[in-house]
């Protein structure tokens, strides 16, 4: 072994000592490939490279990519799905007296809501780490499970205590589900081919709020059936669905691509090697420490990235909350806002995935993230600003819902793909997703019942915080200008090359090769 090798820490598995040999030197000959090819490689010599690549493994890429995407893609839409449907359905069951049953004073439902956010902001870092060390089904499927089985709970609660227990344990096991989806779509697909990928996925969040809104409009008429009444229904339905399908969960969630069950040995190795010419080595068989992780939190891009996020997600959980709620105080009854509360939704859903198409076929992000978060600001405002005029509201919840969560994958996809490697990726998307949340928590307590009807407080909190959201993605386009200016230098790529071959890879996306997409 070369003195280049011994500085990789490469992760003890069961295979023989030949073959643990035999994968150190596939890593390294990748690495001194990357490294002898200093300059920012062009599309047309991507594309050369990995249809090289495809002929040399015996590969069709069409075909492996429509593989990819039948048991990649479907089963995360599932697993968010159940996810957000979880999460928010809260909003529902309080339009159906919830509220009223357990007695809740003053803010107490606004803390219900919060209380969900501490343990899922604290453990989401935890969880992408551990999801190198327990394989993604296991772990993945295993959460869905236990937080169907407290959405379960839920339905029998009798207090206001039993409300908090099963919302804090909720946040912890839900905390795996976002950011570790996340990190594993952006193992398996290039910059150019993720956005639809990304946003099919995110955009089930849309679908959520719609079925969220349909199914309880259906489960008001089992108000009183076995004494529960319907908002009780909700959680207990929503919940046994849940559990029962992190079983199916369990077969079909894909783990990372140097460990799919799905692909045989030739497709593994093109989609590992695919994504080292189009970004860098992944570098999953180097252990990194927690020092290596907090010297890579030095890099201003995690800040940025997640107080963009942190900034749409204020009014986004706002609207999910409590856009039942808001549309009941047009004048509708409650049965009726859980059925009104449904068409904004699906009209995101739509909106997202169109914009997805044309944000891969254009290879533009930032563009389509801001554009959508300026929609959202037109429709908090038309919220905000018509009180005498129910259909002008209404017709303001529509731009929220479409701006919010479509701006919010292209945010999420477009930074995801800006970290290279796998410490990066895991940490980046990771923080971006957990710091952000943090304004889960600020967005329970801006629409609070006082304010009702008009929620003056939190529609222009809300716009603020989009405004903000704005300025930090700003932000982030002139740092990816400049770094990518940076990296044609000689004295970069001189100065990037002293380090070790184990610092080169940990160093992800500052490789030279690497270029940042905006």
């Amino acid at each position: 072994m070369t003195n280049n090798q011994a500085g990789l820490e490469i992760n003890k598995s069961s295979t023989t000592s030949s073959q643990q040999f035999e994968d150190v030197d596939i890593e390294k000959t990748n690495l001194q490939q990357q490294t002898a090819s200093h300059e920012l490689k062009t599309e047309s010599e991507k594309k050369l490279q990995t249809d090289q690549l495809a002929q040399e493994l015996g590969i069709n890429e069409r075909k492996l990519t429509w593989k990819l995407d039948v048991c990649i893609v479907p089963p995360f839409v599932l697993l968010y799905f159940l996810a957000f449907l979880d999460r928010i359905n809260i909003s529902n069951a309080k339009v159906y007296g919830m509220a009223e049953d357990l007695n809740l004073k003053g803010n107490e439902f606004n803390v219900a809501l919060t209380i969900f956010f501490v343990p899922y902001v604290f453990f989401e870092i935890i969880s992408n780490h551990l999801m190198k060390k327990i394989s993604p089904h296991i772990w993945l499927s295993g959460c869905i499970l236990l937080f169907g089985i407290v959405t379960l709970a839920m339905g029998f609660v009798k207090n206001y205590s039993g409300l908090l227990a099963c919302r804090f344990f909720l946040g912890v096991f839900e905390s795996a589900t976002f950011p570790g989806i996340f990190y594993i779509l952006s193992t398996y697909y290039t910059g150019a081919e993720s956005q639809k990928r990304f946003s099919s996925f995110f955009s089930c969040t849309c679908l959520a709020g719609a079925a969220g809104g349909a199914i309880a409009f259906k489960i008001h008429d089992l108000d009183g059936t076995h004494g529960y009444g319907s908002w009780q229904w909700i959680f207990i339905i929503e919940g046994t669905f849940t559990a029962g399908l992190a079983f199916l969960l369990f077969f079909i969630i894909p783990d990372f691509p140097e460990n799919a069950r799905f692909l045989n040995a030739n497709e593994r190795e093109f989609v590992k090697r695919k994504l080292e010419i189009h970004s860098v080595s992944s570098g999953l068989e180097i252990k990194y420490s927690f020092k290596d992780s907090l010297k890579s939190f030095k890099d201003p891009l995690y800040a940025l990235t997640a107080l963009a996020y942190f900034g749409l997600i204020i009014p986004s959980y706002g609207y999910a909350y409590f856009s039942p709620t808001i549309i009941k105080e047009m004048g509708y009854t409650a049965q009726n806002a859980n059925q009104h509360s449904v068409y904004p939704w699906l009209a995101a859903f739509g909106y997202t995935n169109i914009i997805a198409v044309i944000s891969d076929l254009t290879k533009l992000r930032s563009p389509f993230a801001i554009s959508s978060a300026l929609i959202a600001i037109v429709g908090l405002s038309l919220v905000l600003g018509l009180v005498d005029n129910a259909n002008g509201r209404y017709a303001g919840c529509f731009l929220v819902a479409t701006g919010l969560y479509s701006s919010m994958p292209s945010l999420v996809c477009w930074t995801a793909l800006n970290f290279g490697g796998h410490m990066r990726k895991s940490l980046g998307t990771a923080n971006q997703v957990g710091f952000g949340n943090i304004g889960g928590i600020v967005s329970t307590f801006i629409f609070l019942a006082v304010d009702a009807p008009r929620y003056v407080k939190g529609l222009s909190i809300g716009i603020a915080f989009t405004v903000f959201s704005i300025l930090m993605m700003l932000i982030m386009i002139g740092i990816y200008q400049r770094r990518n200016s940076i990296k044609k230098s000689d004295g970069y790529r001189s100065e990037y090359f002293k380090q070790s071959d184990r610092d080169i890879v940990l160093g992800g996306d500052k490789h030279p090769a690497f270029k940042y997409l905006y």
